[in-house]
C-alpha cells in the first residue's frame, strides 16, 4: 500500500489544475482499493456548501451540481465530527440522505474521510460499495494518510485555479492565503513575481504584449539550445557508444516544431510570454513522462526538465529587464534574496512576500530595518499565478489577499492612512525619554545588523544598541572577512552611537543563520551547532572577531561584548579567558583599550535556570525572548503550519522572563531583553513592570513603545503584570492587555474590520 501511496501522491502533485487532481484521486483510489465509488465533495465558500466535484462510480450528471451542507447527509456528519465514517449499510444511519441524481442507492457500504488542511475541513474523501460489508481497517487507515497528504495539494490547486490563468477574467475575490509576519505593517500593490536563473518551477505567467516577440525570442533560445547540443555531442563523440550517442538526438527531436517546441508556440499565441508558455508545457510533458511505468520512460521527465532550463536560461539572456515595477511594488518570489531587493527603486517597493525563508532571514531582517511590511513562508501561496495582480499584505497577522474586493480594500486602507497619521504625531517624541506618566524612565535601545540601520534607529532617538547582529556582514561575503574589515565595520556602528553603548553579539550561526562559505548539515539544526558552541571549537574565529571589536572601539569607549546561545558556566569561563587573552595581546601591541562590559544572552531553558550563576561572572544579562520562546513551547517560529502556537504571552514565557528579571538583579547586574515582545507597546509595559532595565527592539517601532510608556503610570503597569501573572491561558492574556491599553488610550496594531 506504501507504494501505491505515494504514486498518487506523486502523481496529484504534478497535475496542472484542481479538476486533475480531483480526477486522479478518483480514479486511482477506485482503482486501488478495487471499490465501485469514489468521490470527492469539497467546500464551497460562496454558499457554504459542500459540492460534489468528481467521482468514479456515481453519475456523471451529479458531478458540480450536488451541494450539501454541513447538516445534510453522511457527508456533513464528515465534516461535522471531522473524523471518518465507516458503514456496513449507510441507508440504516438516521444521517442518511438520498439524492437521486446520484445513483448512489445501489451502493450499500459507506467510508468518508475528511480532507484537513489547516484545521479547516477542505471536503470529503468518500468510497462505496454495493455489497454489505464495513471497510476494513488497512483500507480505512489508507483514506486517511492519504487524504492527510492529499490536502495541502488540494488546498494548492484550489487557489490556483480560482486565480484562473493569463488572459482570464478575474472572478473569486479576497482569496487568502496565511505566512509568518517578517516586517509589521500593511501594504498594497501589485505583485511582481521575481524568479532566480534558470529556475521553471517560480516563473510566472505574464500576459504576452508583443506575441511576434516573445515567438521571436524563443525561437532564438531555441536555435542557441540546439547550437549547444551538438557541439556537445560532437566532442564527446569519440568516448560514447553508438546507442549513447543517439540521445543526443533524442534531445534534438523534442525540440522539433511538432513536439515540444510547436506546443510552446501555441501557448505563447494563446497569451502568455515566452517563459510562462514554456514552463507551462515542460511541466505538463514532466507529468506525462512520471506517471509512466517504464523506467525508460519515466527518466525522460528528467530530459525534459534539463531542456526547459537551457531555453530558459537564453530567455532569461535576452531579456534581462523584463521586470515591470508599479508605483505601489509588492516584491514576491520562492526565496526573497537581499540582492533581490535592489532590483526595485526603494520609492516603489510597499511589500515583500516569500513562499520560503524564516522571519529571521538576512532578506527578512533587512526589510524589518527598511520598515518594509513583510510576509515570509507563506508555502500555499500559488507563485505562478499572481505576478500583476493586486495584493493587501497584512504584515501584522501574516496575511495576504490576493484580488481583493473594494470592502477589504477599503478596510485596509483605512488602517494605512491611520499608520500614516500615527507616524507623523510619533515624530514628535523623538527627543523625549520613554518615561512614565509618574516619573519612572527607562531606555529604549535598537537591534540592527546594516549601517543603514545606524540613521534610522538615531532618526527614531534610540538611546543604544541592544543587539548588533555581527552574522549580518558575514553572511553577505563570499569568504570571513579579516580582523581589519571586520573592525571598519564594527567602528561605524560604535562611532555613530558615541557616546552611546553598543552591544556586539559575537557570531551567532547555524540553526536558520547560515553562512554560504562555512556550511553546516545537521538534521535539527535548532539544537545544534550554533552560537557559542561554533565559535568557542573555532578560536581562530572568536579571537579575530573579538580582536577587531576591541580595535573599533578604541577611543570610544561604547563597546558592550554579548555571548550568544549560552547553556553552561563553562561556556561563559572559556569565553571570558579568550576575551581577556585579546585585550592583552592588543595592550601588548600598543593599543590604548580597556576590557568592555561583556554579557550573555539567555535563550535556552538551561540557561534560565543558572542566570544567577552567569551573573556572577558577567557584567550584564540579556533575554533573547524569541529564541527563548521557541525552545519553551517547542515550537519553530519559522514554521507557517505552527507559528498559531508560538505566543510571547504564554504563562510559561511570561514566568520565565520574570524570574530571569529578579534573578538577575540579586546579583545586582543588569537585565535587557532584545526579542520582538519588548517591540510591542504590551509587552513593553509588562517587561518594565518585571524589572528589566533596558529594552532593546526594532526601529520602526521604537516611537510606538515610547509612546505607550509616556502614556502610562509605573502603577499601572504594575498592576497590568499582576492580572496578566494569575492568569493561565495566552489568548486570555492578550485580550487583557488589549482592553487595558484601549482603556488607557495606547494606540494597538490597527485590525480590519473585514467584510461578512
Amino acid at each position: 500500500m506504501l507504494d501505491v501511496l505515494r504514486k498518487i501522491v506523486q502523481e496529484v502533485s504534478i497535475a496542472p489544475d484542481l479538476e486533475s487532481v480531483l480526477n486522479l484521486i478518483v480514479r486511482s483510489v477506485q482503482r486501488s482499493i478495487t471499490t465501485e465509488v469514489c468521490s470527492v465533495y469539497l467546500f464551497d465558500p460562496a454558499d457554504q456548501r459542500y459540492v460534489l466535484m468528481a467521482s468514479e462510480g456515481l453519475n456523471k450528471e451529479a458531478v458540480g451540481s450536488v451541494r450539501l451542507s454541513t447538516a445534510e447527509g453522511l457527508v456533513g456528519l464528515v465534516v461535522e465530527r471531522a473524523e471518518p465514517i465507516n458503514l456496513e449499510n449507510a441507508a440504516d444511519h438516521p444521517s442518511f440522505k438520498y439524492v437521486e441524481s446520484t445513483g448512489e442507492e445501489r451502493f450499500s457500504s459507506f467510508l468518508g474521510v475528511p480532507i484537513i488542511h489547516h484545521r479547516d475541513v477542505l471536503g470529503v474523501l468518500v468510497v462505496q460499495q454495493k455489497e454489505l460489508r464495513r471497510f476494513d481497517e488497512s483500507e480505512e487507515a489508507f483514506l486517511v494518510t492519504l487524504s492527510a497528504q492529499l490536502a495541502g495539494v488540494i488546498a494548492h490547486a484550489e487557489a490556483t485555479g480560482s486565480l484562473g490563468v493569463v488572459g482570464e477574467q478575474k472572478q473569486v475575490i479576497d482569496l487568502r492565503f496565511e505566512g509568518v509576519a517578517g516586517s509589521s505593517g500593511v501594504a498594497i500593490g501589485n505583485a511582481t513575481v521575481i524568479s532566480p536563473p534558470a529556475d521553471l518551477g517560480s516563473v510566472p505567467d505574464k500576459e504576452a504584449k508583443d506575441i511576434p516577440k516573445e515567438i521571436a525570442s524563443f525561437e532564438e533560445a531555441l536555435r542557441l539550445v540546439r547550437r549547444d547540443i551538438k557541439v556537445v555531442g560532437r566532442s564527446l563523440a569519440q568516448r560514447l557508444r553508438t546507442e549513447e550517442q543517439a540521445l543526443f538526438d533524442v534531445y534534438l527531436r523534442m525540440l522539433d516544431d511538432n513536439a515540444l517546441a510547436g506546443e510552446i508556440t501555441a501557448r505563447i499565441e494563446q497569451g502568455n510570454w515566452a517563459q510562462g508558455a514554456l514552463r507551462q508545457v515542460v511541466a505538463e510533458h514532466v507529468r506525462q513522462f512520471s506517471m509512466m511505468d517504464d523506467p525508460y520512460l519515466r527518466e525522460r521527465a528528467t530530459d525534459i526538465k534539463d531542456l526547459g532550463r537551457r531555453v530558459l536560461a537564453y530567455l532569461q539572456e535576452a531579456a534581462p529587464t523584463s521586470l515591470e515595477f508599479t508605483d505601489e511594488t509588492i516584491l514576491v518570489a520562492d526565496e526573497l534574496t537581499p540582492a533581490m531587493l535592489g532590483e526595485v527603486p526603494s520609492e516603489k517597493l510597499v511589500g515583500l512576500v516569500s513562499v520560503h525563508g524564516s522571519s529571521n532571514s538576512h532578506a527578512a531582517i533587512l526589510a524589518r530595518s527598511m520598515g518594509i511590511p513583510t510576509i515570509m513562508g507563506a508555502v500555499d501561496l500559488p507563485l505562478t499565478r499572481i505576478d500583476g495582480r493586486e495584493l493587501i499584505l497584512d504584515g501584522y497577522s501574516g496575511r495576504i489577499y490576493v484580488q481583493p474586493g473594494e470592502e477589504l480594500l477599503s478596510a485596509y486602507r483605512d488602517i494605512v492612512r491611520g499608520e500614516q497619521e500615527q507616524a507623523a504625531e510619533l515624530e514628535t517624541l523623538k527627543e523625549l525619554p520613554a518615561e512614565t506618566t509618574d516619573g519612572y524612565r527607562i531606555p529604549l535601545w535598537v537591534n540592527t545588523g546594516l549601517i543603514a540601520d545606524v540613521a534610522r534607529s538615531l532618526d527614531r532617538g534610540a538611546e543604544g544598541i541592544g543587539l548588533y547582529r555581527t552574522e549580518v556582514p558575514f553572511m553577505i561575503r563570499e569568504f570571513f572577512p579579516s580582523e581589519q574589515e571586520q573592525a571598519q565595520t564594527y567602528r561605524k556602528q560604535l562611532e555613530a552611537f558615541h557616546p552611546r553603548p553598543v552591544t556586539m553579539r559575537t557570531l551567532d550561526i547555524g540553526g536558520d543563520k547560515a553562512l554560504p562559505y562555512f556550511p553546516i548539515e545537521e538534521e535539527n539544526p535548532f539544537l545544534g551547532w550554533r552560537g557559542i558552541r561554533v565559535t568557542l571549537d573555532h578560536p581562530e574565529i572568536f579571537l579575530v572577531q573579538v580582536r577587531a571589536m576591541l580595535k573599533a572601539g578604541e577611543g570610544y569607549d561604547n563597546l558592550r561584548i554579548m555571548l550568544p546561545m549560552v547553556t553552561s558556566v563553562r561556556e561563559v569561563e572559556e569565553a571570558n579567558r579568550q576575551i581577556d587573552r585579546a585585550v592583552r595581546e592588543l595592550q601588548e601591541e600598543g593599543h590604548n583599550i580597556e576590557r568592555p562590559l561583556v554579557g550573555v544572552m539567555v535563550e535556552v531553558p538551561a540557561a534560565v535556570y543558572q542566570v544567577r550563576r552567569f551573573a556572577r561572572r558577567v557584567d550584564f544579562i540579556s533575554v533573547g525572548s524569541n529564541d527563548l520562546t521557541q525552545y519553551l513551547l517547542a515550537v519553530d517560529r519559522n514554521n507557517p503550519r505552527v507559528a498559531g502556537l508560538y505566543v510571547s504571552y504564554h504563562p510559561a514565557v511570561l514566568k520565565a522572563l520574570e524570574y530571569i528579571a529578579r534573578e538577575t538583579h540579586k546579583e545586582n547586574a543588569t537585565v535587557s531583553i532584545c526579542g520582538e515582545v519588548a517591540s510591542e507597546p504590551g509587552g513593553a509595559l509588562l517587561l518594565m513592570a518585571m524589572g528589566y532595565d533596558m529594552l532593546s527592539m526594532n526601529a520602526t517601532n521604537l516611537p510606538k513603545v515610547k509612546s505607550a510608556i509616556r502614556s502610562v503610570s509605573k502603577t499601572d503597569a504594575d498592576k497590568l503584570l499582576k492580572d496578566v501573572m494569575a492568569m493561565d491561558d495566552a489568548d486570555r492574556i492578550q485580550a487583557l492587555i488589549n482592553q487595558r491599553l484601549e482603556k488607557l488610550g495606547i494606540a494597538l496594531p490597527a485590525q480590519p474590520k473585514l467584510p461578512m
